[in-house]
C-alpha cells in the first residue's frame, strides 16, 4: 500500500465465501496508491449465516465500500436501503456504497463488462450469442439489453429452465423478446451465421481446464467479436481460435479491471486509474 494507515484512513473491502483468491485487494490498493487516497481495501469472509451482521457492521465502522461476491450477490439485496435499478432487475448487487449509514447496492458486473466491450464494439442494435445463463450470464444480458441488443442465450440442454427463465426475465425487463436455445453444435452454427458478438459467460476454459472451449474453431470467423468472461487464463483457448480465425477478442481481465474501477469511482468519486488497476490484477494473478 502507498499510504501508512492511520485514523482518517478509509476503508473499503469484499465480503464473500471463500474470499482468499480475490484480486480486488491488489487492484484497489494499487489504485489507491496510484492517486495517492488515504483509502485501505481489505477482503472479509463471511459466512451465509452472518451476512446480516456483516452488513450491520458496515454501517457501525463506517465503512466506505464493499464489494459482494459469491454467494452473497442475491441475499445482501434486501439488507439494503436502495437498489440501483438496473441491480434490482439484475437481482444481484456486487458493489455497496455507504453514504452516512444508508447503503446502496449496484451490480458493476453488468456496466464492467459493458464498458470493456465498448472499446471494441458497440452491441446496440447487434445480434448478440450469450454462452451460459448463470450469475454472470444474467448481469450481461440485462445490461446488453438495456443497451438496445438483440439476445440469443444458449445453455446446456440439462440447464435450459435457467435459458429459459433468463429470456423471459429479461422480454419482460426490456419489452424485447430474447431467444434461449439448447447449447449444441447445430444451434450454435444457425446463430453465430449473422452474430456481431459472441460471450462466454461460462467457467468453461478456465484454469485448469485451459483445453475445453465451450465454442468449436470453425464456428468463429473474421468480423466476428468474442468476448470470454474468463481471465485464468488471460487467453483462453476460445479466444486464441478466435484470433486464429481473425475475430476480434475481448479478455475476461478487462471485464473484471472495469467492474473494479466503477467500484472504485463510486466509493472515491476519482476516475479510476483503469491501467494501474489491470497491472496490479495481472501480477496478482500471475506473479508478472
Amino acid at each position: 500500500m502507498g499510504n501508512s494507515i492511520s485514523g482518517r484512513t478509509i476503508v473499503c473491502g469484499i465480503i464473500g465465501d471463500p474470499i482468499e483468491h480475490t484480486m480486488s485487494p491488489a487492484m484497489h490498493n494499487a489504485a489507491f496508491a496510484k492517486l495517492g487516497l488515504d483509502y485501505v481495501y481489505v477482503p472479509f469472509r463471511v459466512k451465509a449465516e452472518d451476512l446480516g451482521q456483516a452488513v450491520a457492521g458496515m454501517r457501525a465502522l463506517s465503512i466506505r465500500g464493499l464489494n459482494v461476491t459469491i454467494p452473497h450477490k442475491v441475499a445482501a439485496m434486501p439488507l439494503l436501503d436502495e437498489l440501483d435499478p438496473l441491480a434490482q432487475k439484475i437481482g444481484a448487487v456486487n458493489t455497496v456504497v455507504n453514504d452516512g449509514g444508508m447503503l446502496r447496492g449496484y451490480n458493476t458486473d453488468a456496466y464492467g463488462f459493458l464498458q470493456a466491450l465498448l472499446a471494441k464494439a458497440e452491441p446496440e442494435g447487434k445480434k448478440v450469442v450469450l454462452v451460459g445463463a448463470g450469475g454472470a450470464a444474467r448481469a450481461i444480458a440485462f445490461v446488453l439489453a438495456e443497451r438496445g441488443a438483440q439476445l440469443v442465450i444458449l445453455n446446456r440442454p440439462q440447464e435450459m429452465d435457467w435459458a429459459v427463465a433468463l429470456a423471459k426475465r429479461v422480454g419482460e425487463a426490456f419489452r424485447k423478446n430474447a431467444e434461449a436455445l439448447e447449447l449444441h453444435r447445430e444451434n450454435l452454427a444457425k446463430v453465430l451465421f449473422d452474430a456481431a458478438i459472441l460471450v462466454n459467460a461460462t467457467s468453461v476454459g478456465m484454469s485448469p481446464g485451459v483445453n475445453e472451449t465451450p465454442v468449436p474453431a470453425d464456428l468463429l470467423r473474421d468480423g466476428l467479436v468474442v468476448f470470454d468472461i474468463v481471465y485464468n487464463p488471460l487467453k483462453t483457448r476460445l479466444l486464441r481460435e478466435a484470433e486464429a480465425a481473425d475475430a476480434t477478442t475481448v479478455s475476461g481481465i478487462d471485464m473484471l479491471v472495469w467492474q473494479g474501477a466503477l467500484a472504485f469511482e463510486k466509493w472515491t468519486g476519482q476516475k479510476a486509474p483503469v491501467d494501474a488497476m489491470k497491472e496490479a490484477a495481472v501480477k496478482a494473478l500471475f506473479g508478472h
